[in-house]
């Protein structure tokens, strides 16, 4: 017999909500931040959600995005895929202390696929261990929440940036309701990983978003892979000829508003897969430099040190690459052929620019195998320069504590992954087997993998704390600097190396800014 955990409730501007009791830790679900964006609110910016009446049960995630089918990406038992996909959810621990710092995740999933119901964001763990709230919240993906229909359907009063949009709203959301659930507003963490982390170092860069977080923790950011609109209208272009839509025509506009949700998601995925392909080491969904909400390029913004002034952690995988080779996916460029397509694009597309030759770059990868030089660029240009970039700037205006996770799970490297892309993610949240078929740990190293993963727990939420990222027992940290460029390895043993990218910076050059 079954037997449902105990209720709680809470009293917030937004509403009364009543959550459940579990293992020490509430949580509410499903909370509604902003309005259905179905019909006529398709392709338009989010509106909050009023404030409710009576007592509104919160026991169960909301919808999730609709997005290709992605079976690396469990998104939860039970769930449902509907436009309707504005929530949150919130994890505290079962007691009335407080105020406690609030951590807000955004999941990743290359701006197209996931949600927070995904099991392995789960936050019992890291609420218990770090004395944190924790929120996640859903955002429109794919060519739901980042085409920008604004410029090939000018009349159609169609708006851009809309995941972005989202996200902000969320935040104000936990500015004005928190409180109630025991978090306290002034110390927001905004936390993300892959596409998630791009949204963070966005956020940087995002004049609005002031005052609405205080600490940032960037993990796999592809923080360059934002683009301008000429941009936006060739995937624009696109989308709409793959949806059989002529812009010129009358009822144009009215034709995209109705398309049902199932082609919407098809043409989207089909932009996704042929855009990379076309323009190697780009992403076709991104947040977009519209010269409003975005008024530059993030990586640009943050290399120059003019991002929001607020500390910073960051870092990479040491083999975020393998993943995406594994998979066969276009997203990031693995072949020879295709890095040289890559470099010839770089050069049309910064006339002026003293970029760094291909022979420059290829001494940084000397010492790896023939086969391994194409994982070791696209890494790199995807993830650990960009991260390096942001670090060197940001460190003027806000602390900034960079690492790389080098650990891999002996599963991993039985598959020849390694450290790969997302790899960190369990030891981060704690959910370190997931189900029955999860042979990650199962095939040993859990006890190692419990160590690693507390002391990453504590590290992040020390930091959320407003502290430096101790986890007392290991390796100091100290904060990055331009003499020192201390980085901290997270491996069996955290250990701390200074000037790690040395060989990386001097091959690519250390004043490259951002290629696109």
């Amino acid at each position: 017999m079954t037997v449902s955990p105990p209720p709680c409730r809470v009293t917030a501007p937004a509403g009364t909500f009543t959550g459940s009791v579990e293992r020490a830790v509430r949580s509410w679900r499903g909370i509604r931040f902003a309005l259905s964006a179905v019909g006529e609110r398709r392709f338009r910016d989010p509106v909050a959600a009023p404030d409710l009446d009576g007592e509104i049960p919160a026991t169960s995630f909301g919808a999730v995005c609709p997005q290709p089918e992605n079976p690396a990406i469990p998104l939860g038992e039970g769930t449902v895929q509907d436009e309707d996909c504005l929530s949150l959810n919130v994890w505290a621990p079962d007691d009335t202390n407080g105020p406690r710092p609030v951590m807000v995740w955004l999941h990743g999933g290359a701006y197209t696929f996931g949600s927070s119901s995904q099991p392995l964001y789960d936050a019992t763990s890291l609420v218990s261990s770090g004395d944190v709230i924790v929120v996640t919240l859903n955002y429109r993906l794919g060519a739901l929440g980042f085409i920008d229909l604004s410029d090939a359907l000018p009349s159609g009063g169609f708006d851009g940036n809309l995941a972005l949009k989202d996200v902000l709203m969320a935040l104000r959301w936990v500015q004005r309701n928190i409180g109630a659930f025991g978090g306290d507003p002034d110390r927001v963490t905004v936390f993300g990983e892959s596409a998630g982390g791009g949204l963070v170092t966005t956020l940087l860069a995002t004049p609005s978003a002031a005052g609405l977080f205080h600490r940032a923790i960037a993990q796999s950011s592809p923080a360059s892979s934002v683009y301008g609109p000429e941009r936006a209208r060739r995937v624009a272009d696109r989308f709409l000829a793959l949806l059989g839509i002529d812009p010129s025509e009358p009822g144009a506009s009215d034709a995209v508003r109705s398309t049902p949700v199932a082609d919407v998601v098809a043409a989207g995925k089909a932009v996704y897969t042929e855009v990379p392909t076309t323009d190697p080491g780009t992403l076709a969904f991104a947040p977009v430099i519209d010269g409003d909400l975005l008024p530059e390029a993030p990586i640009r913004v943050l290399q120059e040190g003019r991002g929001l002034p607020v500390p910073l952690l960051i870092g990479t995988n040491k083999d975020e690459a393998s993943l995406f080779s594994f998979m066969k996916s276009p997203l990031i460029p693995i072949t020879g052929e295709r890095i040289d397509q890559m470099f010839v694009a770089m050069a049309a597309e910064n006339p002026g620019v003293e970029l760094p030759t291909r022979e420059q770059v290829l001494t940084a990868y000397e010492h790896l195998r023939h086969r391994a030089v194409g994982l070791g660029v696209a890494r790199d240009i995807g993830f650990r320069l960009p991260t390096i970039w942001v670090a060197e700037g940001h460190c003027r205006v806000a602390p900034v504590w960079l690492y790389r996770f080098d650990h891999a799970a002996p599963f991993l490297r039985l598959i020849g992954l390694g450290a790969t892309h997302a790899s960190e993610l369990p030891y981060l949240w704690g959910n370190l087997v997931s189900g029955p078929k999860d042979l990650t740990f199962r095939l040993g190293g859990l006890r190692v993998a419990e160590d690693i993963s507390s002391r990453m727990q504590r590290r992040w939420s020390a930091f959320a704390h407003g502290g430096e990222p101790s986890a007392s027992t290991e390796s100091d940290w100290p904060a990055y600097d331009v003499a020192a460029r201390t980085t901290l390895v997270i491996d069996r043993r955290d250990h701390v190396v200074d000037d790690l990218d040395a060989d990386l910076r001097r091959a690519w050059g250390d004043d490259v800014l951002a290629f696109r």
